[in-house]
Formats: C-alpha cells, structure tokens, sequence
C-alpha cells in the first residue's frame, strides 16, 4: 500500500552525524527530546529497539488539554547514519498505547540522515492521510520538535 507524501521537515545540525543518530535511535534520548518545545514526554515512555521489526514509542503529555498523544510502531528500515522508516501509529488512549495493535492505521515516517563533516542533516517525512487543513499544523508541530532536539544536542 502506497501512502501519500503529506510533508517534510528537514534541518542541519552542528553535531557529528554519530551523535545525531544517536538522538534519534537511543530510548533515552528520545526521552529527552522527541516532543515539541513547549511540552515533555511522559516519564519511561520511550521505547527504541532501532532493528527492523524492532519497536519505537513515546507518549507526549499535553497538559493544557488535559490528555496524552501516544505515539507507537515498528522499524521497517533501519540504515545506519542513512536512514530509519517506522510505522507511526495515533491515539489519545493509554489503554490502546499498552496494547501497541500495529494493524491500527497509521503513518509511515522516513528520516533521512546525511554526514556533512563538520555537520549533519537530517530529514522527517511523514506519508498517510490527516484531516482536510491539518498538514500545515502537523509540520509545525514537528518542526517544534526540531527545535528540542537542537536543545537537546546543544547540551
């Protein structure tokens, strides 16, 4: 099943492309980082085993609204320093997050990943289907999310 190319978002870091792939694969640090600026995920709630058919997850306190976005899937390509391709399943259920039911619909996300010597690129694109006008909001949400992981390498 072919998905459609919803958005990109891609940045240049001032890392080694070992360090930016480290971000992006280890548990902790995704942990630390994978959430939008202004937000934090929920403690222990990252999972990355980057193989693949390896899992990813990590749920996303949103206060303000009173609920948690909980994200989950499987590796299906894993390049190392090149690129990772998960599955990237939705929901607002705790319940439905600690099943992890990777037949529910979902999204493919591919992230691209070049060493630029004394740089590194990287860049996220999402393929599935979102409501009519929610492209826009989705790309600026991860492009917040680019903005803690520059926190996060700066640290």
């Amino acid at each position: 099943m072919k998905l459609d190319f919803l958005y990109a978002v891609e940045r240049e870091y001032p890392v080694s492309i070992q360090r930016l792939w480290a971000a992006w694969v280890n548990a902790q640090e995704l942990q630390n980082w994978y959430h939008p600026a202004d937000l934090l995920n929920l403690p222990g709630s990252a999972v990355s085993e980057a193989t693949v058919g390896g899992r990813w997850s990590i749920a996303v306190d949103v206060p303000a609204y009173n609920f948690a976005a909980y994200f989950y899937g499987l590796y299906t390509v894993v390049e190392q320093h090149k690129t990772l391709e998960h599955t990237m399943c939705y929901t607002q259920s705790a319940e439905e997050f600690a099943a992890l039911d990777d037949t529910a619909p979902h999204h493919v996300v591919r992230v691209d990943f070049e060493d630029r010597g004394e740089s590194s690129w990287v860049k996220f694109s999402q393929f599935g289907e979102l409501p009519e006008g929610q492209v826009d909001a989705t790309k600026a949400g991860m492009t917040s999310y680019f903005d803690s992981l520059a926190a996060h390498l700066a640290q």
